[in-house]
């Protein structure tokens, strides 16, 4: 039986192969797509693309398609950190270990390279092999929601405007900001899986509560962990005055807030056939380091 890691890694060199290939044409605008690659080739878990794959393939669907879709998704996703990073958004200086997008190509490149993973988010959609064209508008109109301005940039506007004050108002930043994508991710695999509505909403339902305990263990590690490690500065949340869950809560109901999230997601694919891959997913990323 093939292990958790063996699959996971599976997945995830399906999906940088993908990546690598992507914006390799020479054009007088080269510098352009070297920003591009640049912060799309820069690693990470490739936690969202993997995620459609997994829910793709515990519904026998379509891998190829579903391949497509998440690549999609990991550069809408990309395009979120070029610009969360931004002197005017977080003004990060370090994102996976290495200087931010900006820092290497300058503030214009940095939006327009963002601006253009964007658009070819759904351009790679359109062009999704073995889907139809039932299929992939579906998957459009799944990320785009997800992205869009009841979704993620909402969840950004709540973020820097520090709206989020309460419990209730940080978990609707949460999943706007940070659960949009990881819904979409899930419902992009049920997607090319050409499953039921149910099973959609079930997937979803997953992805809302893995998302909300990420985001408390993201809050939580950018008080505890190790820089090197994290990869982005620590403490960088604190310093900007952001309301998060480890100050709210604590560190201790913040660990038992991760847990509960991490039971009902597990509880929510409990009928799936083949669940195994995600329940431990699910425990994987509520225990992380970085």
């Amino acid at each position: 039986m093939e292990t958790f890691q063996a699959r996971y890694d599976r997945y995830r060199a399906s999906v940088e192969e993908s990546l690598q290939s992507l914006f390799l044409r020479r054009k007088p605008y080269n510098r352009l797509q070297e920003a591009m690659r640049y912060s799309l080739l820069a690693g990470g878990k490739r936690v969202r693309p993997v995620l459609t794959l997994a829910f793709c393939e515990a519904l026998g669907g379509n891998m190829q398609g579903a391949l497509s879709l998440g690549v999609a998704l990991e550069c809408v996703h990309t395009y979120s950190l070029i610009h969360d990073d931004l002197p005017c958004m977080d003004d990060d200086d370090l994102r996976r270990g290495r200087p931010t997008c900006h820092k290497v190509y300058g503030e214009t490149l940095a939006v327009l390279a963002g601006d253009a993973l964007q658009a070819e988010a759904f351009r790679l959609i359109c062009i999704a092999p073995g889907l139809s064209a039932e299929q992939r508008v579906d998957a459009v109109q799944a990320l785009a929601s997800a992205c869009g301005g009841d979704g993620m940039v909402a969840g950004q506007v709540l973020d820097v405007e520090g709206l989020a004050h309460d419990e209730a108002s940080l978990r609707d930043l949460c999943l706007r900001k940070t659960g949009g994508l990881l819904c979409a991710a899930a419902e992009l695999g049920c997607i090319a899986a050409g499953v039921s509505t149910e099973a959609r909403r079930q997937a979803i339902n997953y992805a809302k509560h893995i998302g909300l305990a990420f985001q408390v263990r993201d809050d939580m590690l950018d008080v505890i962990a190790d820089q090197d490690e994290f990869g982005k500065p620590v403490g960088s949340d604190r310093e900007e005055g952001k309301r998060t869950f480890a100050d709210l809560l604590g560190l201790e109901d913040c660990g038992m807030l991760v847990a509960e999230e991490t039971r009902l997601a597990k509880e929510a694919i409990a009928g799936f056939p083949d669940k195994r891959f995600l329940l431990e997913l699910a425990e994987n990323l509520a225990n992380r380091r970085k």
